[in-house]
């Protein structure tokens, strides 16, 4: 089978990967947590995660109904580690959810156009309107933390993205749209093996990027510049969830219920709905744990 990237994955984890990662992924069985820190020895019970849920779908059906009953606007920003689950978390929000009122915004690499703009100005064209939800598979945080990583924007660009982020994000939330900031994050290990697998499944090869390829020796770079955007951007205006999605399962739950737990809709269900696990879901001070 031909590998993308000529199998810098693999090469990666046989040659330059530490050696606590390489012993992990080769130590531990499957279905077994990879980090040592995190709260739960196994994944979730399939069974209890399917039952938990369809019951939680049914109130983001019910949350959907509201929005759009009474013009509420809301965004969730979709950030995290790469491999995190930021996609297949979007999904089980979006999977029962009507799409003209509930969609995601992935956005491509900035045309020439669009790199003459006002850096927040694209962001700005996709927000939502009355009685619509947004999801942001990334964001603008895409500056703070992957442009940085790569050089793909200067010192000045970012600080002043910094300067102008609480701002922006204070705009949006006077302006009356409810601003829920989720930030996926997984350990090394299991970032490596969840590359590992889609190496070698085809249907899931077109996940992988060039970028994830270079990242995977930048882990630190990247834990420097998280930590950074979390000290400037934690506000009491727009704080930060953090999730560890070493367990998929749970994690999205606990995302779900992040907005859930958060946003007052008819017919809420107070006992399904909220709060999330305070184990895997909280503010930074987790991800600094």
């Amino acid at each position: 089978m031909t590998l993308p990237f000529d199998g810098a994955i693999t090469r990666y984890f046989e040659t330059e990967a530490p050696d606590p990662v390489r012993e992990a992924i080769r130590a531990v069985p499957k279905g077994a947590i990879l980090s040592d820190g995190y709260p739960y020895p196994e994944r979730m019970d399939k069974h209890d995660y399917e039952e938990t849920l369809y019951a939680l779908q049914l109130e983001l059906a019910k949350l959907l109904r509201d929005v759009r009953e009474t013009g509420k606007r809301i965004v969730v920003l979709f950030e995290g580690r790469d491999a995190a689950g930021k996609g297949g978390t979007i999904k089980r929000f979006r999977e029962n959810l009507n799409p003209r009122a509930a969609r995601t915004v992935a956005l491509a690499k900035p045309s020439d156009r669009e790199r003459g703009q006002w850096y927040f100005q694209r962001y700005v064209d996709e927000l939502p309107t009355a009685g619509e939800i947004v999801f942001f598979d990334r964001s603008w945080y895409n500056r703070a933390v992957v442009e940085h990583v790569f050089g793909f924007c200067d010192t000045h660009e970012r600080a002043q993205f910094f300067r102008q982020l609480p701002g922006f994000e204070s705009l949006l939330i006077d302006e009356g749209i409810h601003v829920l900031k989720l930030w996926l994050n997984v350990g090394r290990a299991e970032q490596l093996r969840r590359f590992l697998q889609r190496e070698r499944d085809p249907l899931r090869q077109w996940k992988l990027s060039s970028i994830d390829v270079e990242g995977l020796a930048k882990w630190e770079d990247y834990t420097d510049a998280i930590a950074e955007t979390f000290e400037r951007s934690h506000t009491p205006v727009a704080p930060w969830t953090v999730l560890r999605t070493d367990d998929k399962r749970r994690a999205r739950l606990a995302a779900i219920r992040a907005l859930t737990n958060g946003v007052d809709y008819a017919g809420k269900d107070a006992a399904v709905a909220g709060p999330p696990d305070p184990a895997i879901c909280g503010g930074p001070d987790l991800w600094h744990a």
